[in-house]
């Protein structure tokens, strides 16, 4: 490399060059220039040797020595010198001292000078992708344009100026072509260290780069006056934004359109004719739904909020468009409201509700041991379960039209007893099951959960110990309800997969604090064995005398 045997005019003027060329800092040239003369110069002296180099970034004076340790024996040659030669080179030198022993410029051959390019430029390219991250570690969530450079086994290699991207296939607008040599926009979505670089990853297809589009086209919301509170995205296709004002005087709909629907126009463009729904925002969740679920229209929305999904019903014309071409339009609405939707017409609803109807009335009317009218009056006025009945305030059961408190005091007692009998069936249910009766003292478990642990194979405190919170008690996560479309072909049910799966005791609505307090006392146990164990350790009796005796005279003498 001509830069190390150069004067030292182009020694400076190579490092200027090479600093503004990478746009890194012109001290770390001159540290790899050192570096690889360094290298150089121990190929020359003798790879043993301790070789120092110093290259003046302002006059390009270039300094080179050795350094050596001053003993009283020398062992190495290399590295050592004695005191009376260390005295030669430094005046004063005492022992255990370490000096300089300057060496002469060395001028590198052709050999030497290419392994000293190499060493600066790979130094030189360290710096320049530590720099590129630097520059983009914390860039996540911004929108960046650059140009497509190539296209690899579907993956776009964009070059964003001072570093490249990629966007995966999965985050691509699909049937988006994209050409080489086309300027792109995308979100980026993430920055990670790399051996070879940063790796930077882009999105086309993100909600938020939806977001970040809306942003740049309304000033609004650019602003805060008017803020995107949910999105939704079914990429190339269809999407939906939630949006509210926080002035009563704008309205967010109409900010977003623009006039003449300029402003949702130029994101659809760049979306590639993506079709966007404008939602109005609503705290209100059923409201919300409502909106969502547009163009359609909704006749009535029931939320359960146990199992944390929300019937739909619609009239029966309405059903294909709130469904949408291959279920479309329910599944962004579900999206956009983190809501499980099941859609259904009022017919289908009716049949629910007769069901219902029917099967609590014939429970009362076993169970409660009461004549038809009795069971359904009571299904009437909002009961389900036997625990409303036996534990609601005797004042409101008496207040039923036809009741009187004599009555209401014999039902509750019915219910009262009804629940005990179904109590004792599952306690002998669970014995049979082999379920420890350690575990029947646990908060929160009844013993039809009793049942359920058994049935799953957890029979002991250590089994429901080894569990986590989640396995426990989290619900269930039903595939969506999915329906024939009149539009499309006939969709078929998925297979059953990991998202069907919940905690054991899921169906029973306990709270993530019932499942912790649970676990915990079924780990008590764990602790008080730690507890005999350290007493044994600190000296004090871990048995009594007569196990002691016992164990004294099997033992051999």
């Amino acid at each position: 490399m001509s830069a190390i045997s150069a004067n030292k005019a182009e020694l400076l003027a190579i490092a200027n060059s090479v600093a503004s060329e990478k746009m890194i800092d012109k001290s770390i040239v001159i540290e790899a220039m050192e570096e690889a003369i360094q290298k150089s110069a121990r190929n020359r002296y003798g790879a043993e040797n301790d070789i120092r180099a110093k290259l003046d970034p302002v006059t390009g004076d270039l300094t080179l020595w050795r350094v050596v340790e001053v003993v009283e024996e020398v062992e190495d040659y290399f590295k050592q010198v004695d005191l009376k030669q260390g005295q030669k080179l430094q005046e004063g030198a005492a022992l255990g001292d370490f000096i300089v022993d300057p060496l002469p410029p060395v001028d590198l051959g052709r050999i030497d000078a290419q392994s000293a390019k190499q060493v600066i430029f790979q130094k030189v390219r360290d710096a320049e992708r530590e720099r590129q991250f630097e520059e983009f570690k914390d860039r996540a969530g911004e929108v960046i344009t650059g140009v497509i450079k190539s296209v690899e086994f579907g993956h776009v290699i964009v070059n964003l100026g001072r570093a490249e991207g990629v966007i995966r296939r999965d985050q691509q607008i699909p049937r988006e072509a994209a050409r080489v040599g086309e300027r792109v926009r995308a979100l980026i979505t993430k920055v990670e260290r790399n051996n070879r670089g940063p790796q930077i990853f882009l999105s086309r297809a993100a909600p938020d780069f939806m977001r970040k589009l809306f942003a740049q086209e309304v000033p609004e919301i650019y602003d805060g006056i008017i803020e995107i509170k949910a999105a939704a995205r079914d990429p190339g296709s269809r999407a939906k934004i939630g949006v509210i004002s926080h002035d009563s005087s704008i309205d967010p709909v109409g900010a977003c359109v623009g006039m003449k629907g300029s402003r949702v126009q130029a994101v659809v463009q760049e979306l590639q004719g993506e079709k966007i729904d404008i939602i109005p925002w609503s705290d209100d969740a059923a409201t919300f739904i409502v909106n969502a679920l547009q163009p359609a229209t909704v006749a009535r929305v029931v939320l359960d909020e146990d199992d944390g999904r929300i019937e739909v019903v619609v009239p029966d014309d309405q059903l294909s468009l709130a469904i949408g071409r291959r279920g479309q339009n329910v599944r962004l609405a579900s999206q956009l409201t983190a809501q499980q939707i099941d859609i259904m017409t009022e017919e289908e609803a009716s049949e629910k509700r007769s069901k219902e109807f029917a099967e609590r009335s014939k429970m009362f009317e076993e169970e409660l041991d009461v004549d038809e009218t009795l069971s359904q009056l009571l299904v009437a006025e909002g009961f389900a379960e036997l625990e409303e009945v036996a534990y609601v305030e005797l004042a409101e059961l008496a207040s039923i039209e036809g009741f009187d408190e004599e009555l209401a005091e014999e039902l509750q007692s019915r219910a009262l007893e009804a629940i005990q009998r179904a109590e004792e069936a599952f306690r002998t249910q669970r014995r049979e099951l082999g379920v420890e009766d350690a575990i029947a003292e646990l908060p929160h478990l009844s013993e039809a959960m009793l049942v359920t642990l058994g049935k799953a194979g957890l029979k002991t405190l250590d089994d429901v110990a080894d569990l986590a919170t989640d396995e426990l008690i989290a619900k269930k996560r039903e595939a969506p309800r999915r329906r024939n479309n009149p539009d499309g072909p006939p969709m078929r049910r998925p297979p059953q997969r990991e998202q069907d799966k919940g905690g054991v005791l899921g169906e029973y609505g306990l709270t993530e604090e019932q499942g912790n307090e649970i676990i915990m006392a079924a780990r008590a146990h764990w602790f008080e064995d730690e507890d005999d164990l350290s007493a044994s350790a600190d000296g004090e009796p871990a048995a009594d005398a007569s196990t002691q005796e016992a164990a004294d005279a099997d033992s051999p003498q």
